[in-house]
């Protein structure tokens, strides 16, 4: 397939051109759904010219599919974790002067899941860099080993203060051994407890995959998974000082960019959830996977504010923010997606069209949410996230371009907030203050 496009020659225009034209005549690309690859090519395309494009990704690996296959699925997956309404081509800012934040001299101990890849990577090694104790919490033991050996080489410095445990969200089993391991394994309190780790489905997955208690795998992981492990960790979270940071994402807003695409975020009437441990749905619906995904980001959403409500009436002077890292593409989040695409479009967003952030950068605001004290340290109950492309401002972008942004409509109603925290409880057994 041939597109011109004889009113621009910039390099980000041609390569768009490119990936719609892979997407549209090969065999193997996973790309979706009219509401992205039609919509994108009939309105983004004036007199032959891609103008403006939206595309986002996912996670899980795909078979071979048909053309009519192809041309149906994955682009709706690309789009549900889109940032960025619109991408202007050719109109690329130069990066501004700045200064990164100043975090001090302080040593701090911080507990980081998800750390053996993508931003959770970037940040425990940034954090080790600087001196600090970083609990690396990673599915399997062998992962936080391997995590533990590369961030030493990386740095040069085999004393570097990393402490390597296993901890798989998806059993609660897993949790308890890890919370034991890790008080036996640090003294003092905790100054930031960071619930990073994620799991993104392929969005055209049918079946129901379930953690070892049998939720429904995408929230048990996401949402459950780091509830739990947060009611353990609480009392070891510092007084006054201390913090709680969650990994969310702008698709937990459905007039959000990425958000809007495919199904759209919305926890209902917690239908799904009030049934009981068996559910498909928060919302009590049949399963889709690019949704499960969202609601697991409105859930950490939700989780955040009722998390700092609370700690607020308790008088412990704890803060817990959640922030959104932006698109990047180049992390364990899309590692099952299809390569070759997955490659082209981390060229396009991050480095011709400039929406795309990168993992150093992301890694960068993970570790601003875990240490500044300025800003993030004073108030808690926030959604911090960015605009497209703020990786063009390096680390001067946190506490600027990088702030406090506004949440969803949903994610404002206290009242479900309140019991989701509930039916969280109820599910996993437990009650916390």
């Amino acid at each position: 397939m041939t597109m011109c496009c004889p009113r621009s020659r910039s390099p980000a225009r041609h390569l768009i051109v490119l990936c719609l034209a892979l997407v549209s005549s090969s065999e193997s690309f996973h790309i979706s759904s009219l509401s992205l690859g039609v919509r994108l090519v009939t309105n983004r395309i004036d007199n032959s010219c891609v103008r403006r494009a939206a595309l986002g990704s996912s996670d899980e690996e795909t078979p071979e599919l048909s053309r009519r296959d192809a041309l149906s699925s994955t682009g709706g997956a690309l789009a549900s974790l889109l940032i960025g309404s619109s991408l202007s081509f050719g109109e690329v800012l130069p990066a501004l002067a700045g200064t990164p934040p100043d975090y001090g001299t302080e040593k701090r101990t911080v507990v980081l899941t998800g750390a053996n890849s993508g931003i959770g990577y970037d940040a425990a090694t940034r954090l080790a860099s600087r001196g600090h104790r970083v609990v690396l919490a990673c599915r399997t033991q062998a992962k936080a080993e391997d995590t533990a050996s590369r961030i030493r080489s990386e740095l040069g410095r085999d004393d570097a203060d990393v402490i390597p445990l296993e901890c798989d969200l998806s059993s609660i089993a897993s949790i308890d051994s890890f919370v034991r391991a890790l008080k036996l394994s640090i003294e003092g309190g905790i100054d930031s407890l960071c619930l990073n780790a994620g799991l993104a489905r392929n969005t055209e997955a049918k079946d129901v995959l379930r953690t070892k208690e049998g939720f429904e795998l995408t929230v048990g992981t996401n949402h459950l998974g780091h509830f739990y492990l947060n009611h353990l960790l609480l009392s070891k979270v510092k007084k006054q000082t201390g913090r709680i940071v969650i990994t969310a994402s702008g698709v937990h807003d459905p007039d959000s960019p990425g958000g809007a695409q495919g199904m759209k975020a919305t926890l209902g009437n917690l239908a799904g959830l009030e049934a009981g441990p068996d559910f498909e749905m928060v919302d009590g619906g049949s399963f889709n996977a690019d949704k499960a995904y969202k609601d697991s980001k409105l859930c950490n959403v939700f989780f955040t504010r009722e998390l700092q409500r609370r700690l607020e009436n308790s008088g412990t002077g704890i803060t817990a923010n959640c922030f959104n890292p932006g698109l990047i593409v180049s992390t364990g989040l899309f590692r099952d997606q299809n390569q070759v695409f997955t490659k082209v479009f981390d060229i396009a967003a991050t480095s011709l069209i400039k929406v795309g952030e990168t993992p150093h950068w992301g890694g960068g605001s993970l570790e601003y949410m875990a240490l500044d004290k300025a800003k993030v340290g004073k108030n808690g109950g926030l959604f911090y996230s960015a605009p497209p492309g703020s990786v063009k401002y390096g680390d001067a972008a946190f506490g600027d371009q990088f702030a406090s942004a506004e949440v969803s409509k949903e994610a404002r109603n206290d009242a479900k907030g309140r019991r989701l925290w509930e039916l969280s409880e109820k599910l996993l057994g437990i009650k916390t203050a």
